[in-house]
């Protein structure tokens, strides 16, 4: 089969490439290659510098392409008070989504897997988000992300390319991005966190290793004819609290759990004073996902445990520093 991958050089990108090493790859992204072909040592790569945003002839990149692994997004605008960042999130996520599937649509590509995200659902549970809950999304990402899996379910409704939609929640690995970042720093560094007392959140997760692997197995769709225009939440399957990630990511990674008791009623005051509620919601309440969809429709199960990926996460690091 023949993949052509958006975002190909980012986190999740640079994973699902490195599994599909073997099978022929259009390469599209919007930053310059730094020789990655050789890296990947397959002459059956073609890599392309294409704006998605801005297609004017998308032909030729997807001649012979039997399914399209979407995962160029745009996901932070510095700029965070311009009155058109809406439209900056609609011009990449929605329109530049829609756009590329058109394309892809009329040269008769099989299936395209658009990697959503579990914001769509909402931003906290009370109850495991699945697939048939009312979607809510908060933030103009979530939204705009929402607005292109509607676009793309009435796209495969009116041609022969099927879609996939992908909603994963936080997802870590290697060289993390976000908020697990920001986890990670405060564990490697030793930073004291307030988190010390009986917190009884959850949180679903899924390793970087995992959702690749799905992926994969959602855009084959000579293996999965029964993922055809269906959406699906993903994760581990090892739901933890806040407190629960802090030790095993120091378990991993050699380090001493610094975490000491503290109020939560007074971590939410604070923060609200300090315009971090976001950061409190996130660290204090609950997200988890019922992937359960996945696991009986698809046979699916992950590939890595939660405990092996943090354990790769550390030694990456550690030669990383060698170098």
């Amino acid at each position: 089969m023949k993949y052509l991958i958006t975002g190909c050089y980012g986190f999740i990108g640079k994973s699902v490439v490195e599994k599909l090493e073997n099978s022929e790859l259009v390469l599209v992204s919007r930053r310059t290659s730094n020789n990655k072909k050789g890296a990947f040592n397959n002459s059956n790569v073609t890599e392309l510098n294409v704006d998605i945003s801005n297609l004017s002839d998308a032909k030729l990149m997807l001649f012979g392409v039997d399914s399209i692994i979407h995962l160029a997004a745009l996901a932070h605008v510095k700029d965070n008070k311009s009155a058109s960042l809406a439209s900056k999130f609609d011009k990449v996520n929605v329109h530049g989504t829609l756009d590329l599937a058109k394309h892809a649509a009329n040269m008769g590509v099989r299936r395209f897997i658009f990697v959503s995200s579990i914001g769509v659902n909402g931003n906290f549970s009370l109850s495991r988000f699945s697939e048939i809950d009312t979607p809510n999304p908060q933030g103009l990402y979530a939204s705009s992300k929402y607005k292109a899996e509607l676009g793309l379910m009435e796209l495969a409704r009116h041609s022969d390319m099927e879609v996939v939609i992908i909603r994963p929640p936080l997802v870590y690995g290697p060289e993390p991005l976000g908020n697990f970042s920001l986890l990670l720093r405060a564990v490697t560094k030793g930073y004291p966190m307030p988190l010390g007392s009986v917190i009884e959140n959850k949180r679903s997760l899924i390793a970087l290793e995992n959702l690749a692997d799905f992926i994969i197995l959602c855009a084959d769709y000579k293996k999965t004819p029964q993922a055809a225009n269906q959406t699906f939440l993903i994760s581990d399957g090892e739901d933890v609290s806040t407190a629960e990630l802090f030790n095993r990511v120091a378990k991993a990674y050699g380090k001493k759990s610094r975490l000491f008791p503290f109020p939560q009623s007074f971590l939410r005051l604070g923060a609200k004073l300090l315009g971090k509620q976001d950061m409190a919601d996130r660290l204090l309440g609950s997200l988890q996902v019922d992937s359960s969809k996945a696991r009986e429709l698809l046979n699916w199960k992950p590939v890595i445990t939660m405990q092996e990926q943090l354990k790769k996460m550390a030694e990456a690091d550690k030669l990383a520093n060698q170098k």
